[in-house]
């Protein structure tokens, strides 16, 4: 069902892009090194606590930069998703959607890629009426239907929110009215259909849950498998170590501009940070990238 979800390469290239195009203005360019810092000490020094408050730092430096400029809206929704991670980490995620509103200001301003992950965070969390209202005012708001992650978006919705609270009404006119037209293919429909059914027949056979356990979320969907995608991304990440505990020497800046892109990468286009596929993947990472610090800095 995920039309548009296929594996992409465009938010590390947007991030990349924030580094190697015209000279930052003073305001993004401490914006950006507040990210780095935020990113190190998420993923390497895991001080979740001060990893959400240099995101916090950091979104206010953007506040008064130029809004206009393209790097704006990558660097703030970096931020954003570095802030998320470490909420989550921190057993805080009651907090996130309102830490997302406040920066965006309105949930039909809030990008594709957020959306999606606090839809999967508080699916894990088995919260989901919390995202209910928020994510049917995003896929129903025109612009929104323009974006690449508009499908996947759509498809998380019907299936970790309205099927699992078993709004199968308001699932079947998701599927087949305005936002079903523009995110689902036919067959893809059909699909939509065969599941929101089956959520009515085994409503009809047992009591109703009004707290649907989290383990018991629909999770069927066309999601590519990341496996080997993982593995060839473990495997770089380790060839670079090797080379780094051959050589011995490294510089402060490659260390944080390799630190910052990986983790982007990961968290843009690899990883959905509430999945539970994603924990065992964040933890081999954090050994990796414990071994490089090492490699880097020991005598």
């Amino acid at each position: 069902m995920r039309s548009n979800s296929s594996p992409s390469l465009t938010h590390t290239r947007s991030f990349v892009s924030v580094r190697q195009s015209l000279p930052l203005s003073s305001k993004l360019a401490l914006t950006l090194s507040l990210l780095d810092s935020a990113a190190e000490q998420l993923m390497v020094l895991r001080d979740f606590r001060s990893a959400f408050n240099t995101c916090e730092s950091g979104l206010e430096s953007l506040r008064n930069a130029d809004q206009e400029d393209s790097r704006y809206g990558e660097l703030k929704m970096s931020l954003s998703v570095v802030g998320i991670q470490a909420l989550a980490e921190l057993n805080q995620w009651h907090g996130v959607l309102p830490w997302i509103l406040h920066n965006y200001e309105c949930p039909e301003k809030i990008p594709a890629k957020i959306m999606q992950m606090c839809l999967l965070l508080y699916t894990k969390v088995g919260e989901q009426a919390a995202m209910q209202e928020a994510g049917n005012v995003w896929l129903h708001f025109p612009s929104n239907r323009r974006l690449t992650g508009y499908g996947t978006v759509a498809e998380l919705y019907l299936l970790h929110i309205l099927v699992p609270l078993g709004h199968t009404k308001e699932a079947r006119e998701l599927i087949f009215e305005e936002v079903g037209s523009v995110a689902f293919a036919e067959d893809q429909k059909q699909t939509a259909l065969d599941i929101v059914e089956n959520k009515e027949n085994l409503s009809q056979q047992q009591p109703a849950n009004p707290s649907p356990d989290p383990s018991e979320v629909v999770v069927v969907g066309l999601a590519t498998p990341q496996g080997a995608v993982i593995g060839s991304v473990e495997a770089m990440l380790r060839l670079l170590y090797r080379g780094l505990s051959v050589a011995s020497t490294g510089t402060l800046h490659l260390r944080r501009f390799f630190l910052a892109v990986v983790i982007l990468y990961i968290l843009f286009v690899r990883m959905d940070t509430a999945h539970p596929s994603s924990f065992p993947w964040i933890s081999r990472l954090i050994q990796v990238l414990n071994q490089m610090r090492d490699a880097l800095f020991s005598p």
